[in-house]
């Protein structure tokens, strides 16, 4: 090496060395004996005496230091961390010391940073499990507060009219209520409402019951599901009408809201019950519903402004003419089954790790979590923090002014419309079903948090004394008008799903079951059925 460039051999082996990793003792080492001044120090009594002090002092801290103890619950975390960022505490362990430094995780791009494939807990989400089963606990009384007042005053009847305190049949005289409501006492535990609706069931629908598991149901509605595979459709999509002479499909109105959902979700939701084995009998309607998909997110989805808050919308009049940035309530049932579709009802974690996940699994995943996000804004953007049955999304196509939901503090205030006659609450279960899928498969908390929040607002608008809970005529004021209606869904699958959410996701596991549109879990094929 040329004596004229200002640095030496050594310097060039250190500068070729210090992109390799190496242990801490060689950094040490070669910084004691390569620096001049330390040399120089080293040649004097007092550096050896430092040297001597730092080399027992470093003993000192391993021999004496603590290992770090990590609790199996999650870490909590610091209050004056305002990042949210973790910070366990503990002592250093001299194996903590001796390991190499970790590797930095890859930075995503600044268009991905923030978007619900990498969320953001907030530490407000982060509660202890003995208070997620406290909040549990809040959604069974609320279901026995619920029966309390159906049993009191329309037990029999298929629905109860809390506010009139009486009973009404508007679904056969069947006893609806009591038929949604069995399964759902069964799994929370609520064993005299068990006695009281079985006995029920078993004094007047015996008859009924007898024909239980008669194969002769299961040929009829295949029957339907096989002859509809041969129909024609626009991308997978179907209009929402069908003739029962002719059983070709009637009217071109495209939609996944009121008549129309139902159709995409058990596409999915048979193949998945019949065992999701390829190259049966039954791997149509998997094709059918990966069809399907693929044509919501060509026909039917776009973004509100000026948030872009992802949506579904319709086609009234077919897939050649204007497109409606109208989405029913009903239409929150898509981010759940989306999610399914994707994962199969494993963690997506778990997906992963089996690479399992295909390019259009991880996108389908994707909209799901976005679709979500919208549900619960419907709810979030009204004054009541309950959502009405019908929103609007503002396009560049469309606006409408002076229809919001009347909650200013919303973000997204703005991207949604109400109008006058959408502005009821059904006590639908829709939004709060995707909410515990996404959660079981995601594990991300903010479902829960959503969840409970929608539950309270159950609790403070549409609670009656008396017993019962009642529909809303508008969700956009304060008191909000109600109607005087307890649908049989809220104790089938309202109340079904929040208990399921708050819960251990151990019960019911979505790999082993499959919840039907009426969120009665059926077991799948192949699988231990229910006990």
């Amino acid at each position: 090496m040329s004596s004229s460039l200002p640095y030496s051999v050594k310097d060039v082996h250190y500068d070729n060395a210090k992109f390799r990793q190496r242990s801490y003792l060689k950094v040490m080492t070669q910084n004691l004996l390569t620096g001049s001044r330390k040399r120089d120090c080293l040649s004097c009594s007092t550096g050896k005496f430092l040297v001597l002090l730092l080399v027992f002092g470093l003993a000192y801290l391993f021999l004496t230091s603590t290992p770090v103890h990590v609790p199996n619950q999650v870490a909590k975390v610091s209050e004056s961390n305002e990042k949210g960022e973790f910070k366990i505490n503990g002592g250093i362990s001299f194996k903590n010391l001796w390991r190499r430094a970790p590797r930095l995780p890859p930075r995503l791009p600044p268009d991905e940073k923030g978007s619900n494939t990498s969320y953001h807990i907030d530490p407000n989400m982060l509660v202890s499990e003995s208070l997620w089963i406290s909040r549990q606990q809040k959604v069974k009384d609320a279901f026995i507060h619920a029966w309390s007042g159906y049993k009191r005053y329309a037990m029999g009847n298929d629905e109860l009219m809390p506010l009139s305190q009486t009973g009404t049949d508007g679904l056969g005289g069947l006893g609806a209520t009591i038929v949604d409501a069995l399964d759902t006492a069964m799994i929370m535990g609520a064993s005299d409402i068990v006695s009281e609706a079985g006995s029920w069931v078993e004094k007047h629908l015996l008859d009924r019951i007898k024909e239980k598991g008669d194969p002769k149901y299961s040929v009829a509605a295949m029957k339907v599901l096989e002859h509809m595979k041969n129909l024609p459709k626009v991308e997978g999509l179907v209009p929402i009408y069908i003739s029962p002479d002719t059983g070709d499909f009637i009217g071109e109105t495209i939609r996944l809201g009121s008549r129309g959902d139902s159709y995409y979700e058990y596409l999915l939701k048979v193949w998945i019950q019949k065992g999701m084995r390829e190259n049966n009998n039954f791997t149509y309607l998997h094709d059918m519903y990966e069809e399907a998909m693929k044509g919501v997110k060509h026909l039917l989805v776009r973004k509100s402004v000026p948030n872009g808050l992802v949506f579904v919308g319709e086609l009234p009049y077919g897939s050649n003419a204007a497109f409606s940035p109208k989405m029913d309530h009903l239409v929150c049932f898509l981010p759940g089954t989306l999610a399914l579709g994707a994962t199969k009802g494993m963690s997506r974690d778990e997906a992963m790790r089996k690479s399992l996940l295909s390019f259009d699994d991880l996108e389908n995943l994707k909209l799901a979590e976005d679709l979500a996000k919208t549900c619960f804004e419907m709810y979030e953007v009204t004054s009541t923090g309950l959502a009405p049955e019908i929103a609007y999304f503002h396009t560049e196509e469309y606006s409408e002014q002076g229809l919001g939901g009347g909650n200013k503090k919303s973000k997204y205030i703005d991207d949604i419309i109400i109008k006058s006659l959408d502005r009821h609450n059904l006590l639908r279960p829709e939004t709060v079903e995707s909410l515990f899928v996404l959660y079981r498969i995601t594990g991300n908390p903010k479902y829960r948090a959503w969840g409970w929040q929608i539950f309270e607002a159950f609790e403070r608008h549409t609670k009656v004394s008396s017993g019962g809970y009642t529909s809303l005529d508008d969700v956009t004021s304060i008191p909000p008008r109600r109607r005087d209606k307890m649908e049989t869904f809220f104790l089938g699958e309202t109340l079904k799903y929040l208990y399921l959410l708050f819960g251990d996701s151990s019960a019911i596991p979505l790999d082993k079951y499959v919840f039907n549109s009426e969120a009665h879990p059926l077991p799948i094929e192949g699988n231990t059925p229910m006990k």
